[in-house]
């Protein structure tokens, strides 16, 4: 497994891949900080398609990602974490909504879980979606507790 860290507008991230595909893209910076594994081999020049498409998105230009993704998880999580790439970009939407767009309209909470599981979770700069609580307003979502997705700074 190759990896690297990167600076961003949003702190430092840690880069994980196969290869091929990305299977990893963890903010560093807040309460959970990935940690490098011993095994993991330190290969900057490995991401440079990752880093390009970052630099485009958090400079304005880029509004989704194109890049290989092999995510592993549960069957659930992995159901909830593609449901997230079809929240189109700038809107957000409460777990409970994404609860019912998979069929399962009683899992808001095992949705917000596997929302705090997504290994990739930095590649939309901030969360789609959110507890039904903090959704209701701008100021509870710019909190700690929930994101919106929306354009850069």
């Amino acid at each position: 497994m190759l990896y690297a860290t990167i600076d961003s507008p949003i702190g430092e991230l840690l880069l994980l891949r196969d290869g091929l595909s990305l299977r990893g893209l963890f903010m560093q910076e807040g309460r959970t900080r990935a940690a490098v594994k011993p095994e993991w081999e330190r290969s900057g020049e490995s991401f440079d398609d990752v880093q390009t498409q970052l630099a485009e998105y958090f400079a304005g230009p880029r509004t989704a990602f194109e890049l290989p993704l092999v995510l592993e998880g549960t069957p659930f999580q992995r159901r909830v974490w593609s449901a997230l790439r079809n929240i189109p970009y700038g809107q957000t939407i409460s777990y409970g909504e994404l609860a019912r767009r998979i069929g399962q309209p009683s899992a808001s909470r095992a949705v917000g879980l596997a929302n705090g599981r997504n290994p990739v979770s930095g590649l939309r700069r901030v969360h789609d979606a959110c507890s039904a609580e903090s959704c209701r307003t701008l100021a509870s979502c710019e909190s700690s507790n929930c994101f919106r997705s929306r354009p850069p700074p």
